[in-house]
């Protein structure tokens, strides 16, 4: 087993793939599921969630109801969805063990709660600001193990723009509209993150106190497997970013990052140039920041019903070792200390 100090970044360079042919033209991005749940997964991919996830189909809604029974038996007050399709992807998140299914559930709600900044009033209206400056976007097709590909340019974004959150805000619906579709719950997706134009403005926000809950979000609030993060194009002062980021990843996470710098024969042995814009060195066409944008703002109505409704966990009284990673006294505090010691890093670095 690797330890956390020798995992996180590697620089992999194994040569250029053999020339793929591009995929068809057109956004083919999967509608949100049915109201009744019915089952979309193809053959392999029900055999794929068997083998890596424990979902047995014969057992899949006897699962579903074990869950619902554990919620309303445990926390009859939290205003959460129950049906199928919704429990489905805390299941498979958490390879259908149902206590660790069940703290995802309920960590998903916390979150809401501890950072209001983001989470209130959330739908891609009150962001199309970030979409418009092109901080993130969905490549058009998966790549060939069927993982959507959510591609990060931090860059775009300058301190004086707007608050941080808006970026996380941003991120935070667009893995909800990914969740959606069952062959990403059971894939995962990949992160592609381009560090071009980043300096110490944005490498300084959001801070430990911030970066601790934008991770404790991904790797223990949301129903998602992220399965690789690619960075590219990073500068030095990268480090100085990770090392902020770095204390508050699992192991098992940290060793899926890779660093490719400038180099795109790296990045094409994981991810092809196939799925790729040209920008990168692929052949699936420019970068097209407009697609991605439009899924989501039509998207408004479906996440006022999500969202903007009263608080899930009003009523509901979880125990200390439930509150969300940052929630406890004294944490902001701690963490500020934290990020004086590292801001002369990124001083250095830069």
């Amino acid at each position: 087993m690797m330890s956390e100090e020798s995992a996180p970044m590697r620089h992999i360079d194994l040569g250029s793939p053999p020339p793929l042919e591009p995929p068809a033209a057109g956004y083919r991005f999967p509608g949100p599921p049915p109201p009744i749940y019915s089952c979309t997964l193809t053959p392999e991919l029900v055999a794929k969630a068997r083998e890596e996830l424990q979902e047995k189909p014969e057992w899949r809604l006897r699962d579903v109801q074990a869950l619902r029974d554990m919620v309303l038996k445990e926390q009859p007050n939290l205003r959460t969805r129950l049906d199928d399709a919704f429990l489905l992807r805390f299941l498979r998140a958490r390879k259908f063990d149902y206590d660790r299914a069940m703290q995802l559930l309920l960590n998903y709600h916390t979150s809401r709660r501890a950072w209001p900044e983001v989470f209130q009033d959330l739908k891609p209206s009150t962001i199309k600001h970030v979409l418009d400056l092109g901080f993130l976007t969905v490549l058009p097709h998966p790549d060939p193990n069927g993982r959507y590909i959510l591609c990060l340019r931090p860059g775009k974004w300058k301190a004086n723009d707007y608050p941080f959150e808006d970026n996380i805000r941003a991120i935070y619906l667009t893995l909800e509209k990914l969740i959606q579709p069952e062959e990403t719950q059971v894939n995962g997706i990949v992160i592609l993150a381009d560090y071009t134009g980043v300096g110490l403005s944005q490498a300084s926000n959001p801070g430990p106190f911030l970066a601790k809950k934008v991770v404790s979000i991904l790797q223990d609030s949301f129903p998602i497997r992220i399965k690789a993060v690619n960075i590219i194009n990073e500068p030095r002062i990268f480090k100085g970013i990770f090392a902020i980021i770095k204390p508050f990843l699992k192991e098992k996470m940290a060793e899926r990052y890779v660093l490719h710098g400038s180099d795109l024969r790296s990045l094409h042995r994981n991810i092809p140039r196939s799925v790729l814009p040209e920008e990168y060195g692929g052949v699936a066409g420019h970068l097209d920041m407009s697609a991605w944008s439009k899924t989501l703002l039509d998207s408004e109505e479906e996440f006022i019903v999500e969202f903007c409704q009263p608080d899930p966990l009003e009523g509901v009284v979880l125990p200390d070792s439930m509150l969300f990673e940052g929630q406890q006294s004294g944490g902001a505090a701690q963490d500020d200390d934290t990020f004086r010691g590292l801001r002369s890093q990124l001083y250095y670095c830069y």
